[in-house]
Order: structure tokens, then sequence, then C-alpha cells
């Protein structure tokens, strides 16, 4: 990475944080369509993880305080946080949580401390099937979808780690194998973005109970929920740790022969010559990031930090550039993508085609920044 790309993602960050506070955050596309107030949500979440992971390798206060005074408008004094319901048993919700292991490492907060006891009491009321994952959704029942493994599980094992001596450990494990059981393609390696146990869904095919295709923003998800995970899975854990870090690079050898030849990975993964199908930043800097972290904690061979560095510098190449004005803007995200609810959204890939592609968004933005994190710890 020359210095003049350093500079400019730089500059790109500086530019978020001026513009961007928790009541706005400029980079929550999905907010400021909607023009609804800022409540607990993942997509700032992410935001708050890349601005921490920034702060961590460079010091910069800047990241730190800011990432702080944001999470700082949620969690009150009492631990309780504003907008967020446990009832609502959304693992999307979880995600943000994580932030807080770091925060109440920092600064010794008490209330980090009870904000995360209440959020792990989501985990116990969560519904789950009868094989035993997490609903993604309470409004989804039945379904499993690959995006909440990186909300919660990441989260469920640290927790469990840090403060209740491993007891719920192999809780994690079950639901990762759930996944490799039940939505995992025999043929291809990819993983499918969605389950439904009842098969009742009319996204769902019949016999296998999986959605139609391989997105990649999902794969995206679950390839760092694997990488996450695992980092926060003590030693003395050896076989859960060895497992997700084998099924994270069989999950990357089974992507590499879908990576373009610009670095990066299409929006359906495997259907390069679909009709408006395109290259998509939010997985592929996902993907980027969680090779260059796994390869740095050695969690799989050096040999793949190469597919990792490529899909870098292939969002950097396509996406990232400088207008006439000075701004600078991040492009080639897709907005948000699912499965079911009102707007029947079928998982066909003219579905996956259909929805916006934005710049700016935190759903891209942050795994970008985090990615960039690692090459800057490459470089050093």
């Amino acid at each position: 990475m020359n210095k003049e790309t350093q500079t400019m993602i730089q500059n790109y960050v500086e530019y978020l944080l001026d513009n961007s506070s928790a009541e706005k955050p400029m980079w929550n596309k999905e907010l400021c369509r909607s023009e609804r107030p800022n409540k607990w949500n993942y997509i700032d979440g992410c935001m708050i993880t890349a601005l921490l992971s920034l702060y961590e390798y460079t010091g910069e206060d800047r990241y730190y305080n800011f990432a702080k005074a944001f999470v700082d408008y949620f969690v009150q004094e009492d631990g309780t946080i504003r907008t967020y319901n446990v009832s609502e048993y959304n693992l999307d919700n979880i995600n943000t949580a994580s932030n807080l292991f770091f925060l109440y490492d920092k600064s010794g907060e008490e209330k980090y401390k009870k904000a995360l006891d209440l959020v792990r009491t989501q985990l116990d009321g969560m519904p789950r099937t009868k094989e035993g994952s997490f609903w993604h959704k309470d409004i989804y029942p039945n379904q499993v979808w690959l995006d909440g493994l990186y909300m919660a599980e990441p989260f469920y094992m640290k927790y469990e780690t840090k403060f209740r001596k491993m007891e719920k450990c192999p809780d994690v494990l079950h639901q990762f194998k759930n996944v490799e059981k039940y939505m995992k393609d025999p043929k291809t390696g990819l993983y499918y973005h969605g389950y439904d146990e009842s098969r009742e869904m009319y996204w769902a095919n019949k016999e296998t109970g999986c959605s139609a295709n391989f997105w990649l923003r999902a794969l995206g998800w679950f390839s760092l929920a694997l990488v996450e995970t695992e980092n926060a899975t003590d030693e003395t854990l050896y076989y859960e740790k060895r497992y997700f870090g084998k099924l994270f690079e069989n999950l990357i050898d089974a992507l590499i022969p879908f990576q373009d030849e610009s670095g990066m990975f299409y929006q359906v993964v495997d259907r390069a010559d679909a009709k408006g199908n395109y290259l998509e930043t939010s997985g592929t800097a996902l993907i980027s990031y969680a090779i260059l972290k796994a390869v740095r904690l050695k969690f799989i061979s050096p040999k793949y930090a190469e597919v990792g560095v490529r899909a870098f510098d292939g969002i950097v190449d396509k996406y990232l550039s400088q207008q006439e004005d000075g701004t600078l803007g991040l492009g080639g995200i897709c907005l948000v993508a699912g499965l079911g609810g009102k707007t029947h959204r079928d998982g066909s890939l003219e579905y996956y085609f259909s929805e916006p592609v934005v710049e700016n968004e935190a759903k891209g933005v942050a795994p970008f920044l985090l990615a960039y994190t690692e090459m800057l710890r490459r470089e050093q």
C-alpha cells in the first residue's frame, strides 16, 4: 500500500468523523434515508469496532474518544442501553455490544459490564430451532442466517470465556456445526445465505431448507464469525479452537476459485456470468479482513495473505475515489439484503441485484477500515 493511498484513507476517516455523531452518523445510510432517530444497531456497531481497531494500532486518541462518546450516548450509568430491547430477540443487536469488552477493559467503568450482562440475557431467551440454533430474529421463525453467526457468536464465546469460566462454549461450537451440517453446499464448499428448518418459507428449498444463492456479504460475515470466535476461544479448548480454524480455511479454499482477477468478489459469488451481477465492496472487505487477521494470528497459513491483500487492493482500485470538490467516497456497497419480510425477498439472483448500491455505508466502510488496519500491521 503506497503512501498516497494511506493518506487518502486517513483523510477519509477524518471526513467520516467530522460529519458524524451518535445522533446522526453519515455512514448509516439506512438511517439517513429513513430520517428516524438513531437507535442501538449493528451498522454503527461495526463502525465503532473499526475505529477501536484503528485506535489500538495507531494510538490516535481521536478514534477512541469518538468511539467512547458514541457508545456512551446509548449506554447509561446503570447499564441500560437506550433504545435496546432484550425481548425484541434480534441477533443483530448483540453485535454492537462486542465493543463493550474493549471499553470496559480500558476504562474500568462498571456501566459497560452491566450493559454486557444485560445483552447476555438476550441469548438466554433467544428462540431456537429444534437442533439448537438461534433464530436470526424473533420475527423470522425457525430461520438461521449466516449473518447471525457473526452478530452473536463472537460475543457469546468472549462473554462465556471472560465471565463464566467457559460454561456455554460448547453451545457456540454446536451452532457452527449446525451451519456446517445444513447450510454448506457439498459441491462448491460455499454456504447458503439462509436456512429454514420448517421448510415453509417461499425462499427455502423444500428438501434442504436452504435459500437459493451464495450471497457475498453473508459469506463475509460468516468468515469473520469464524475468525473472531476462534480468537475469543481459550487455548484450553483445543478441539474447538482448531475446528473454527479448519472450517475457515476450508471456506477460503472454496472462495478462491471465484475471486475475480481484480481481487474482488461478486455480489452473488458463483455467478460472475449473470446479467446484473457486480463486484461488491462489503463482502470483499469482510473476507479480506478475516484472512489478514487470521494470518496475523497464525490461525491459517501465511500463503493465504495474498488473497486478502489482492481483495483489499481491488477495492481501492475500483471503488475508493476522490471527487473534484475534495470529498472522498467508497462505493460498490450493497445497502441491504435479506430473506422474506414485507418486500418478499425471495433470494433469487434478480433480488440480490435489485438492492441499492451506495457509497460510504458502514457495512462496507467498517470492514474496509478493519482490512486497512491489518494492512498497516503487515507493513509494520
